[in-house]
């Protein structure tokens, strides 16, 4: 099947051809991808044609493409019945796992996506401390809901749009918005109104303008600040948490504990499913055993659960982070210095296998140097990759991952095909 009969097909029974904005290739132009199946870091799209896939899933696949040992275990759990709406042991068993494995993480709710967990460390947040108003940080995505569809990242930022239509002024008001990094910023929004603030939630290693470090000291700096003036920290690792290193990014690289954590993509294998947790006290505070509601027919479900667990497993039995680390170091090295040779501005970003070429020539430390690079010169490299049988994220604004699968070969093989495609440009 080719791509474009399918897109023709998908547009007339699908908003925009697509279930998530950012698979229509806006960001790029040209008509974009369907896949058929995959296996390790290998992707086959529907006309037949092998990638190498540095999207994963958006980083779920750490493990890559149906590790059979998820496979196995997603199987024997659906034999048993895909979904109750009662509890079950294994989410008892997922629950203790993620506690004993985060720092700060006394109890943990699950969920199905990282947007639903967002927002429920949202309502939470204001529920246990009676205030209103929520700081966040511009160019950081957390989930579509109303509250936070203010100057997000991600696919929002690849359209063109600080917000959504559909989204209230009066869902948007308790929302204040000031850029990454800047740790005075915040301090001046809590000097202005910290009486009203009830949380504040970060992206640690934002990842939705791209992949953009915390500066030294800046999350350390937002605990700080919280803590004194009674606002809860909110640290959003739906992408970060074990993808740097076997836990949270906040307690293994930052040394921050927040009051809430939100999780997903890892922990869920390859499945629907992502969590909240946090401090006891505040976790309590959610129903049934306190006033803040929240609810799910499908949270928790075995099936989701059984993948998540067994690919938690198999991380704390290969610990493939040092060697993602080695690879994501080669390629962002071999980017930079190839784009260099060839006089194409390019500086390539990365953290323990996550990376993004920005097409500029400084570094990127906020939504602002991002909204710098040349959007059109990284399509002609999406493309030119693409075309060469490498498939990275469709998107100047998104971050790209080695997974567990990928090896010194395919980081050679990428290289080589990034160097042809910079002679070409």
């Amino acid at each position: 099947m080719d791509h474009a009969s399918l897109f023709k097909r998908a547009g007339k029974v699908i908003p925009g051809g697509v279930n998530s904005p950012v698979r229509a290739f806006n960001g790029v132009g040209g008509t974009p991808v369907f896949v058929e199946s995959g296996k390790r870091q290998k992707i086959v799209t529907a006309d037949g044609r092998t990638l190498t896939d540095y999207c994963c899933s958006w980083g779920a696949m750490i493990l890559g493409h149906a590790r059979s040992e998820v496979v196995a275990a997603v199987k024997n759990a659906a034999a048993h019945g895909s979904t109750f709406g009662i509890a079950t042991p294994a989410e008892v068993d997922f629950a203790e796992r993620l506690c004993s494995l985060v720092p700060g993480m006394d109890m943990v709710r699950a969920v199905n996506s990282g947007t639903e967990a967002v927002m429920t460390a949202l309502r939470l947040a204001r529920g246990v401390t009676g205030r209103n108003v929520i700081l966040k940080f511009d160019g950081c995505y957390h989930g579509h809901s109303d509250t936070v569809l203010v100057k997000s990242g991600s696919g929002v930022l690849t359209m063109g749009a600080s917000s959504s239509a559909g989204v209230t002024e009066g869902a948007v008001a308790d929302t204040m918005v000031v850029p990454y990094n800047d740790l005075q910023a915040v301090e001046q929004a809590f000097a202005q109104c910290g009486d009203r603030i009830a949380a504040v939630i970060v992206e640690p290693v934002a990842g939705n303008m791209g992949l953009v470090p915390p500066s030294e000291g800046f999350l350390k700096g937002l605990r700080k600040v919280t803590t004194k003036h009674g606002a809860l920290l909110i640290c959003d690792e739906v992408i970060n948490g074990f993808r740097f290193g076997f836990s949270s990014y906040s307690s293994l690289y930052a040394g921050v504990t927040p009051d809430l954590i939100t999780l997903g993509k890892v922990i869920g294998g390859g499945l629907p499913l992502a969590a909240i947790g946090g401090k006891a006290k505040w976790m309590k505070r959610l129903a049934p055993t306190g006033p803040v509601y929240q609810a799910g027919t499908l949270s928790g479900n075995p099936v989701a659960v059984a993948a998540g667990l067994k690919t938690l497993d198999i991380l704390a039995r290969e610990q493939p982070y040092g060697r993602m680390a080695e690879l994501g170091s080669a390629l962002a090295v071999g980017i930079s210095t190839i784009a260099a040779e060839h006089g194409v501005p390019v500086t390539c970003q990365s953290f323990n296998g996550v990376f993004t070429p920005f097409c500029t020539d400084l570094p990127v430390q906020d939504l602002a140097d991002a909204k710098a690079c040349s959007t059109k010169l990284y399509a002609k490299i999406f493309h030119g990759l693409l075309d060469r049988g490498i498939y990275i994220a469709p998107s100047q604004f998104e971050c790209n991952f080695v997974s567990a699968a990928h090896t010194a070969k395919d980081v050679d093989e990428f290289l080589a095909k990034f160097d042809e495609v910079c002679a070409t440009l």
